[in-house]
């Protein structure tokens, strides 16, 4: 009887397995074959710079012209080539159009150097800016532009596998990434010599990047030390389904199924950011972050982490993109008291907003102001009263749970509820994704969109339109940057 009853349990187990594989299997083959199919520029194969490239090519120059060479394939492959069909004028591989970077004066998804505006001397310093997954240089422009302004040289790096097609998102690995930010700052030490500060400016994956280099150093490997890091929105961890993304099935090699590649395909709107995701781009972001952590977790052992550059954070209460608290429980925490901080944007708390709002839109915010004390410095901005769109910071040192307040000449715009992942760096008057600027009739202003209409006949994602894009208090992160850099003019 007992051994009928195992036998019983052991095939209805079995039964019910060999469903549940079944019904995987069947929406799996269901998402590869559904769906918007891969374009040209999906699928085309272009020769960036690979990890085995740092042999041969050892510095800007050479990075830069391997570029052109990339640039020039992107042209004869993809824009070339792109049919009648997709010649529309929000698509980023139609020449010509509103979304096509060529129509800009500066096509910012190439690396660039910011000679600094000197009167006379020589430069303060340099700074190596790291853009974020899926974007490009152009994230960190404005950011650029103000430290070349006082006089840094700036080097806005376009990282292997971005700018130019989705397609790069295929095959580029970490390893790349690694010896492109490593090829990058040798550069800078030779050019601006031994004595001048050299920091890193990292958005969202880029963020990782430079905590990644910066962990090596202090590891003992022979690169230049940065003088100290400026992380925004920083992907210190995403979320663990990221993992199931490095599973590689094999599917997308054969003919006809190449969307099993791709875990979204998405118009390709936007000139400076791919819409499209791929499971690589998710797999290696993964890695990526993986090592970060478990590298913090290596070289703490228990004990504050002394020695590290000093950290300004800014961060988003509210992030849909990277895990928000790692960037306290992963990195900050384990770090000696030696002037990190963390600059935290809360929700917009106004009374009248609040109904709208889930029940706890920034838990992060009421985390951390419930702390006694804490190892970094604090910064909140956030409503000065629940009856006003005025903002303050709300500031704590390491060390210490007393709060200074100071009211800013800052609000939120009457529009918006919070920041968001992809809205810290770019100012309110950015020409792409700024909501205060200009209009232009030659490129696309994906800041200044207004649509209505009924549900479902718009292409666009929803998160297209209602997402916020730029920064209404970016003023104040300058301000603090300018602190952090120890600019002259900076304020107090």
């Amino acid at each position: 009887m007992v051994r009928s009853l195992a036998r019983w349990v052991v095939f209805a187990a079995g039964s019910v397995l060999f469903g549940l594989v079944l019904i995987a299997l069947a929406l799996y083959w269901h998402f590869v074959r559904s769906g918007p199919e891969p374009r040209p520029w999906h699928q085309v194969v272009l020769a960036d710079f690979t990890a085995s490239d740092a042999a041969d090519v050892t510095d800007l120059a050479g990075y830069v012209k391997l570029e052109d060479r990339l640039f020039a394939e992107l042209l004869d492959k993809v824009y070339a080539g792109t049919e009648p069909a997709d010649r529309i004028p929000f698509n980023r591989f139609s020449p010509g159009s509103r979304s096509d970077p060529g129509v800009w004066p500066v096509n910012w998804n190439r690396t660039y150097h910011l000679k600094p505006a000197l009167d006379g001397g020589e430069p303060r310093g340099a700074a190596l800016l790291l853009h974020g997954l899926t974007d490009s240089p152009y994230s960190l422009r404005s950011i650029g532009e103000h430290l070349a302004s006082s006089g840094f040289e700036v080097v806005g790096l376009r990282l292997p596998g971005h700018g130019t097609a989705p397609s790069g998102l295929l095959k580029f690995r970490v390893e790349d990434m690694q010896a492109a930010v490593r090829l990058a700052m040798l550069d800078l030490r030779r050019q601006i010599g031994p004595d001048k500060p050299i920091y890193i400016a990292g958005y969202s994956n880029g963020a990782a990047l430079a905590v990644d280099y910066t962990l090596s150093v202090l590891d003992g490997e022979a690169l230049p030390m940065p003088a100290g890091l400026v992380l925004v929105s920083p992907a210190i961890a995403i979320s663990r389904f990221a993992a199931l993304a490095r599973t590689r099935t094999g599917l997308s090699s054969v003919p006809g199924f190449e969307r099993a590649a791709w875990q979204v395909i998405e118009t390709e709107f936007d000139p400076y950011k791919y819409n499209s995701f791929s499971f690589n781009a998710a797999g290696e972001t993964y890695r990526l972050t993986t090592q970060v952590t478990r590298h913090v977790q290596r070289l703490a052992n228990g004990q504050p982490i002394r020695s590290f550059p000093p950290v300004l954070v800014f961060l988003s209460a509210v992030d849909s993109t990277v895990l928000a608290d790692a960037v306290v429980d992963a990195l900050l925490e384990h770090l000696a008291p030696e002037g990190h901080e963390l600059v935290l944007f809360d929700v917009n708390r106004y009374a009248t907003v609040q109904p709208l709002l889930v029940r706890d839109p920034g838990p992060l915010t009421q985390r951390l102001l419930a702390l006694p004390t804490r190892p970094f410095g604090l910064t909140v901005i956030t409503n000065a009263t629940p009856d006003t769109l005025q903002v303050k910071e709300l500031r704590a040192p390491a060390g210490s749970g007393e709060q200074v307040t100071r009211l800013l000449d800052l609000a939120w715009p009457r529009t918006v509820f919070s920041l968001s992942h992809v809205a810290l760096p770019f100012p309110p008057d950015d020409p792409l994704y700024g909501y205060e600027t200009l209009a232009d009739a030659n490129h696309v202003q994906l800041g200044r969109i207004e649509v209505r209409g009924e549900n479902g006949v718009l292409a666009l994602p929803t998160w297209a339109l209602t997402r916020q894009r730029s920064n209404p208090f970016h003023s104040y992160l300058i301000e603090r940057l300018d602190g952090f850099v120890g600019n002259d003019d900076a304020q107090p």
